[in-house]
């Protein structure tokens, strides 16, 4: 028998986002910075508000691999408030990375991009989001970024 690793979906993220700020070549690749401003949370059991502050802060590697952490908050719609730790990558075909790059629309099934967000927070009715591991599989827009988050059971 082969083992299974199983999963459930719980809520999408789509944070939205601002102009990249570029701290240049780092030598190990482009450091870049953007701003997340807002959003929202849906799902069946948490909805609320991405707040407008906190930022994704990645390095495009020579082969265009992009790293990524991002690192913001959420309040749900009962008010409490969901620190949150986003780490993945994104990688695909060059000419469709760098189209997204420009802002251009890329057929999101095209591009891998997935995460592995880590929660925080003091409320009891969310604690749960603490204690267990989750994935994220995510599109990148030209103005957001849309992460569809899976509880790994």
């Amino acid at each position: 028998m082969n083992p299974e690793l199983e999963t459930r979906y719980v809520f999408t993220i789509t944070a939205r986002i601002a102009e990249v700020t570029s701290a240049g070549d780092i030598g190990t690749g482009v450091r870049r910075i953007i701003p997340i401003i807002g959003g929202e949370v849906k799902g069946e059991k948490v909805n609320g508000k991405v707040l407008a502050f906190g930022a994704d802060f990645q390095i495009i590697r020579p082969n265009e691999l992009i790293e990524l952490e991002a690192k913001y908050a959420f309040e749900t719609d009962d008010g409490a408030v969901v620190y949150v730790e986003n780490k993945g990558i994104r990688f695909g075909p060059v000419e469709l990375l760098q189209k997204l790059k420009r802002g251009e629309p890329v057929d999101p099934k095209l591009i891998y991009f997935r995460t592995v967000p880590k929660f925080e927070t003091g409320a009891e009715n969310y604690r749960w989001l603490m204690q267990h591991i989750f994935v994220g599989s995510a599109a990148r827009h030209a103005d957001r970024v849309v992460i569809d988050v899976h509880q790994v059971l």
